[in-house]
């Protein structure tokens, strides 16, 4: 499925990930230090916006690309991989329905790594039901007001400026939401307290509190009316960026078992030599596989426009979520005792994964989304 291009991008960002990102990912883990200098490295490779046009600073290749990119940077280290995927949705909105004005204010300088975005959605009680955003805006004298508060996002505690999903008509339901950009800087915008999370520690998130700012006519992004559809429409290309992630945390316990069964002896021989553990390394094996080859189906499907591409989507993030954390829960079994300890890789990707059945869109919604389709 992977034509040359696809294979040289995958050679370089495995390089990278080896050499760059997996040497410091304890270390992130450990501190949840923001690693700006590793995106900076990622902007000049060209990691930031992989299917954003050239010409609008991105790298012009298509969602398997993407795809590809996501598992090589997870395999270094997901919170990073992460970052890549928060900055292919922002690009993704900014292609598609940003001004030529917005898109050089705000996306040059993401793609960049000039200034780190948010993507605001989540709210206290709008979750997976984000019909229920309660963040609102209002029309005043040159612009809008904006007003409530938004949880969980991603890069809150760092960003330069969030895109914000806010109610602009109360009375019209889905059709009532607006996508503004909404700059850190104003008055009235502020941070909530940065979460310390289970898994993925090195990628920061926290809440963001809007209490009256005041935002000018071209903070609006795409049409007024049309947020809640604009927002959907990018979680397609989100899950597939989701499972790619995914399918490299498994892989990379399944690269982490694989070498402590060769070197692990007991009984005087490798405990690779155990048939019970070769069945086991096997099924993990199989099962990355399938999530992985589920996820390109996906991701070309996707890029090609095929009507089956939502379904693919939440079936891909479904599976490689739950394989995640069922595979790196295997390799932590590998390691026994050493697994469960704090410091050891596998330790960590257990931990990091299990975010892949919760995150855009618990695994439980994908499953509604398949059975209905």
């Amino acid at each position: 499925m992977l034509g040359e291009q696809h294979r040289e991008v995958q050679d370089a960002v495995r390089r990278f990930a080896t050499e760059v990102i997996r040497p410091v990912a304890a270390e992130l883990d450990e501190t949840e230090r923001f690693p700006a200098e590793i995106y900076r490295q990622m902007a000049e490779l060209g990691l930031f916006g992989i299917t954003v046009p050239a010409e609008l600073g991105g790298a012009g290749m298509d969602v398997l690309s993407y795809a590809v990119v996501m598992e090589e940077l997870s395999k270094g280290y997901a919170s990073v991989a992460d970052q890549c995927g928060l900055l292919e949705l922002i690009g993704t909105l900014f292609t598609r329905y940003g001004t030529d004005a917005q898109r050089q204010r705000w996306l040059g300088p993401a793609l960049r790594a000039e200034l780190r975005p948010a993507y605001a959605i989540t709210e206290a009680d709008a979750g997976t039901d984000v019909s229920g955003i309660r963040t609102t805006a209002t029309r005043v004298p040159g612009g809008w007001r904006l007003d409530g508060g938004k949880l969980w996002i991603h890069n809150a505690p760092v960003c330069d400026f969030a895109v914000v999903l806010a109610r602009t008509d109360k009375a019209a339901g889905h059709r009532g939401m607006s996508i503004f950009i909404v700059d850190a800087a104003s008055p009235g915008f502020s941070r909530g307290a940065k979460e310390h999370k289970m898994g993925q520690r090195g990628s920061p998130v926290g809440a963001l509190h809007f209490d009256g700012v005041e935002l000018p006519e071209d903070a609006l992004l795409g049409p007024e009316g049309r947020g809640f559809h604009i927002m959907m429409s990018v979680l397609e290309k989100g899950r597939v960026g989701i499972a790619a992630l995914a399918v490299g945390i498994a892989q990379a316990g399944l690269e982490a078992a694989l070498a402590q069964a060769k070197q692990r002896r007991q009984f005087g021989q490798p405990i690779a030599e155990f048939q019970g553990l070769q069945w086991l390394l096997a099924d993990m094996a199989k099962d990355i596989q399938a999530a992985r080859l589920l996820t390109w189906d996906a991701a070309v499907k996707l890029e090609n426009g095929d009507p089956g591409a939502n379904m693919a989507c939440s079936m891909a993030k479904c599976m490689a979520g739950d394989v995640a954390v069922a595979r790196s829960a295997d390799a932590v079994q590998v390691f026994g005792g050493t697994g469960y300890v704090k410091g050891y890789e596998v330790e960590r990707l257990y931990r990091d994964a299990k975010i892949c059945q919760i995150y855009e869109g618990t695994n439980q919604v994908q499953r509604t989304i398949i059975a209905r389709e």
